[in-house]
């Protein structure tokens, strides 16, 4: 059963399994923004994947050592990089993400990217609020607001 909210400990566990399995990918949206220290809470884990086969095997392999259960459906949609893999059936709640609106590619976020904490490479604040813009969606604009006032007290403070 999911929990409710996103927490570090998710992200570490995610980034172990992960790098045990060299997998390609970005933290993006909320908890990306979380993670450079954005003062709110979240649902689920967003993570940014390029579409590319071998990755998508090492995915797979990380996310069922999490325990995550993944049907045949489940694993082809990861397999052929569908735009984005809801995951509700695991330690919790995680979206994986193919073709995030407002980012152009995998390669030019993963150019643009931070590694936060020398341990989670996350997507740049700007990809994280030019994606959260572009969906449109009335809470994401919400969020825009609030991820561009703290953009001027992270860059403050990494200054």
């Amino acid at each position: 059963m999911p929990q409710s909210k996103f927490t570090p400990a998710q992200a570490e566990e995610l980034a172990t399994a992960f790098a045990r399995e060299e997998v390609d990918y970005l933290f993006i949206g909320k908890s990306g923004a979380i993670l450079l220290g954005y003062p709110e809470t979240t649902q689920d884990v967003d993570i940014f994947l390029p579409r590319s086969h071998e990755n998508a095997e090492r995915v797979l392999r990380a996310l069922r050592t999490l325990g995550f259960e993944l049907d045949a459906a489940l694993t082809v949609s990861i397999l052929t990089g569908s735009e984005i893999v809801l995951l509700k059936s695991g330690p919790f709640a995680l979206d994986l993400i193919h073709a995030p609106d407002g980012i152009e590619s995998f390669e030019l976020a993963k150019s643009r990217s931070v590694l936060e904490g020398g341990r989670f490479p996350v997507a740049s604040l700007d990809d994280i609020i030019a994606s959260k813009r572009a969906t449109g969606r009335e809470k994401d604009i919400y969020d825009v607001r609030r991820l561009e006032q703290f953009r001027i007290e992270y860059v403050r403070r990494k200054q």
